[in-house]
Parts: structure tokens; C-alpha cells; sequence
């Protein structure tokens, strides 16, 4: 990647423009430069590290939680139940177990951020402990409590969706401690916030439960919209010669994907790409596009999804408060024929 010219830069992004906003707008301008310049994280498998794998917990790694005993660590099923459980590490190791690959989002990943990721998770299924504990039809909500004070809840019918875990083992090791060891809660296709780490008791209720983030206007329901991001090329990079690939990945929650565009011309026209076949009904795809550059230039590439019911990624952009961000990704690059 070479510098660019500096007159060039401002006008093909804009930035000219941005630099004369008065005061009151700074925070608008710095949210542009936080969506369009910033470079995602290039994913180049479906299964994220462990230790790549996005991390947002707002501090909540305390001393008490690196400090907690978990020799004597157990689950607590409590509340609207028949038959209470208390659970330790060992016991919920030894119950039948399954395996699911599924990505995660905070809500609050921008257009074209990183905080995105995808795992194989293994734990034990919570719609078979509610049952074993007789939990009542009637309640609204399964109340998620942490070992740090930390709450959140879903709907009791969504707990007892077969497809909710409580995880212990991420890739195939247990379940790292900044995510959530001993256990972990993982529900395909709603934000990473309601995803509860570091799990010590499960409460039925009939409450209309809000918890940490939505007592302070945040989604309740919080279900993952349509995302598409675009890894390489990656913004403002210089790409020489006139066949250059597109890559990246996209995400629509439980939805799944059925398509994802390209357009190499700010929007213009679209080109279908090629998309992986995902690893579960619960992960992002990876999809690509071999682009035959007509000419050298400067270009603007924009990305959309559609999910497989047939709805397309909406182009208007919004910040993740209170929803989840919505908005097309968008890089510009310069192709040049040869050096």
C-alpha cells in the first residue's frame, strides 16, 4: 500500500467536507471515520482462535471473578420449579452433551466491525434442565444471573428451544475464563449481551425480567439483523493489476444467508458472489467475488446480504443503540494496471 495523495484522499472520501463540521458535529464525523476507515479483523476461517475471539465485557473480569473458587462453583435452577437443581462442574459433564458451531455479535459492532466471531461450542442443552426441573408453562422468562452480579434473561419459550447451550468447552478446550468458564450461556441469533458468561443461577419467572443493558434502553429482544462486511481489499489500498478478488463474510443471526452482492461501482449496479456453505444454521458465511477491474481507477465497493427468507440488508445506516447497527459496508480502493 502506497500513501496517497493527500488531495485525492479528501476528496474521494469526503474527509474535506468532515473537516469543516462545527463543533456540535464532531461526534457524527467520528463515528463516520470509526465506519468506513477502520480495517476489519481479516477472517480467513470459519472457526475463530480462541484467543482471537472477541472479548466485550466492560471490565467485568474482576478480581472476584479471577479470585472465584470454582472447586466449589455449582448451577442453580431456581425459582418457577418443580424439582430445584444444583448442579456442579463434574455432574453437568457427566449429563449428554452436544455440540454446535455458532457465531456470536455484540450489538454494538458497527458497520464493518470486528466484533464479530464464530466457535464450536459443547455443553449441555438448558431446554433439558428446565424440564428435569418442571418449569412452569406459565412463566414469561429464564432470568441468567452471573457470578460477577451481572443479569439478563430470555423468554422462557426460547430457553426451551433445543438449540440453547450452556457451554462448557470452546474448540474443543474448556471454556476459557474471558469467556465465560466455567459456563456460558449461547443462543443462536440473538446479540453477545444476552449470552450470559461466568453462569451461576438460572431463575424461572413470570416477571417481565430487563436485564444490566436494557434498564438502560437497550433491545430487549435483541435479535441479530443482516450484516456483510468486505476483508479485503481492505480501505484506501492500492491494488495493482486488473483481476482482484473480494472477499468477506456475512451474518443474519438464525436467518442465515442466502445471497450476498457485490458492487464495484458505489452502489450502482450488483454482482451475486460465490458463499460457503455454513458450518450450522447459527454461523456467518464466507463469500467471494473475482472482480475483472474494467479499467484502472479509483473504485467505491459496497457489500449487501439477503437472508434466506428473501429480506435484504437495509442501506440505511444506524448506530447499534438500541438495536444493533444497520448499513451497508463500503471500501474505496485504486487499481492501477501495473506498477
Amino acid at each position: 500500500m502506497r500513501s496517497w495523495d493527500r488531495r485525492k484522499f479528501l476528496k474521494i472520501s469526503g474527509l474535506g467536507v468532515l473537516m469543516t463540521l462545527a463543533t456540535s458535529r464532531v461526534q457524527g464525523a467520528m463515528y463516520f471515520l470509526k465506519t468506513f476507515l477502520s480495517l476489519p479483523s481479516r477472517q480467513t476461517a470459519p472457526i475463530t482462535p480462541n484467543p482471537e475471539f472477541y472479548v466485550y465485557d466492560m471490565g467485568r473480569m474482576s478480581k472476584m471473578i479471577r479470585d472465584l473458587d470454582y472447586s466449589r462453583w455449582t448451577l442453580n435452577l431456581t425459582g418457577l420449579v418443580k424439582n430445584p437443581l444444583a448442579l456442579t462442574h463434574d455432574a453437568l459433564k457427566r449429563r449428554p452433551s452436544r455440540e454446535a458451531a455458532v457465531t456470536l455479535e455484540c450489538i454494538e459492532n458497527p458497520v464493518g466491525g470486528d466484533t464479530i466471531s464464530n466457535a464450536i461450542w459443547r455443553g449441555v442443552s438448558l431446554n433439558d434442565l428446565l424440564v428435569e426441573a418442571g418449569a412452569d408453562p406459565s412463566a414469561k422468562k429464564a432470568v441468567l444471573k452471573a457470578a460477577d452480579g451481572y443479569s439478563d434473561s430470555i423468554p422462557l419459550k426460547r430457553a426451551m428451544d433445543g438449540d440453547v447451550l450452556l457451554a462448557y468447552e470452546m474448540n474443543g478446550v474448556p471454556l476459557p475464563r474471558e469467556h465465560g468458564y466455567p459456563l456460558r450461556a449461547v443462543v443462536p441469533g440473538i446479540y453477545g449481551m444476552k449470552n450470559v458468561k461466568w453462569i451461576m443461577e438460572i431463575e424461572v419467572t413470570t416477571a417481565d425480567y430487563r436485564g444490566y443493558w436494557q434498564q438502560r434502553g437497550w433491545s430487549d429482544e435483541a435479535v441479530i439483523g443482516i450484516m456483510s462486511r468486505i476483508d479485503s481489499p481492505g480501505a484506501y489500498q492500492e491494488l495493482i493489476g486488473l483481476h482482484q478478488p473480494i472477499r468477506g463474510i456475512a451474518f443474519a443471526g438464525s436467518s442465515g444467508i442466502r445471497q450476498v452482492e457485490v458492487s464495484t461501482d458505489g452502489g450502482r449496479t450488483w454482482s451475486p458472489s460465490q458463499i460457503d456453505s455454513p458450518l450450522s444454521p447459527y454461523t456467518w458465511v464466507f463469500w467471494r467475488l473475482d472482480w475483472q477491474v474494467p479499467r484502472a481507477g479509483v473504485y467505491r465497493i459496497v457489500v449487501r446480504a439477503t437472508d434466506r427468507s428473501g429480506r435484504l440488508q437495509t442501506a440505511e445506516y444506524t448506530r447499534g443503540f438500541p438495536n444493533g447497527a444497520t448499513g451497508l459496508h463500503t471500501v474505496m480502493v485504486e487499481v492501477v494496471s501495473a506498477k
